[in-house]
């Protein structure tokens, strides 16, 4: 039985899962999808790393895969660091630069994110992002999600701490263990032209792509539970 390690990404929380799990459960796998403290300014990427690897440990894992999407992208190969894992699974993932912080990492490659994003989101007193434009949400996240779907989605996002970005990535280089990229095509926020570039030259990762927008655990759950278990075989 493997285990998948679900990690969500920013915003988002342990629920974004909710379809996927039952799907990779009815294909006899167990699942681990936690809560991270994404909205706890004192935390950092290794905080998150931290939370995963203990969920795992707690659930008594032993073959496991690690999916991470989006800004889980940032905390998947430091869980890598702390444990045994299989596989790394990047979903529309947005991959650290080793020694880097996230900050840096956009200076230094710009075009990892898309700019629409940046217009449905402000700042809030303890420093952290919030959204605040449900329709710049639904382009960004959910664009191929039925609207209620999406509306509930939006409903759902949480505050976002900045903190993390500013403390560099503390890995000295990737971890060896396989490793697979998922880019789904129209995605708006984590650019896909940057994910294969990335996949191909920085990870010399598998690259597999899948259609449509930045949430296929909404989209297409069905699917994307197709493509985790047979990355499992």
């Amino acid at each position: 039985m493997t285990t998948f390690a679900l990690v969500h990404g920013a915003w988002h929380g342990s629920w974004c899962w909710e379809r996927v799990t039952p799907e990779l459960e009815e294909r006899g796998h167990q699942v681990v999808a936690v809560d991270l403290p994404s909205d706890d300014a004192r935390a950092t990427f290794e905080t998150y790393a931290d939370v995963v690897a203990t969920a795992v440990d707690t659930a008594g894992a032993d073959d496991v895969i690690v999916v991470g999407h989006s800004l889980g992208g940032q905390t998947i190969p430091l869980v890598a660091d702390r444990r045994p894992v299989r596989k790394l699974i990047y979903l529309c993932a947005l991959v650290p630069i080793p020694g880097s912080s996230f900050a840096e990492q956009l200076a230094i490659e710009p075009d990892t994110l898309l700019p629409e994003y940046r217009s449905g989101v402000e700042p809030d007193e303890k420093g952290r992002t919030r959204w605040i434009d449900e329709g710049v949400a639904r382009s960004v996240f959910y664009a191929d999600c039925p609207a209620d779907d999406a509306k509930a989605a939006f409903r759902r996002l949480c505050p976002q701490a900045q903190a993390p970005h500013t403390k560099p990535c503390p890995l000295k280089d990737y971890s060896p263990v396989p490793t697979t990229y998922v880019v789904c095509s129209e995605d708006r926020i984590a650019n896909p032209d940057r994910g294969r570039r990335v996949a191909r030259e920085r990870l010399q990762a598998e690259l597999v792509e899948l259609p449509g927008s930045h949430s296929p655990f909404i989209s297409r759950p069905h699917e994307l539970a197709e493509l985790l278990h047979q990355q499992a075989e």
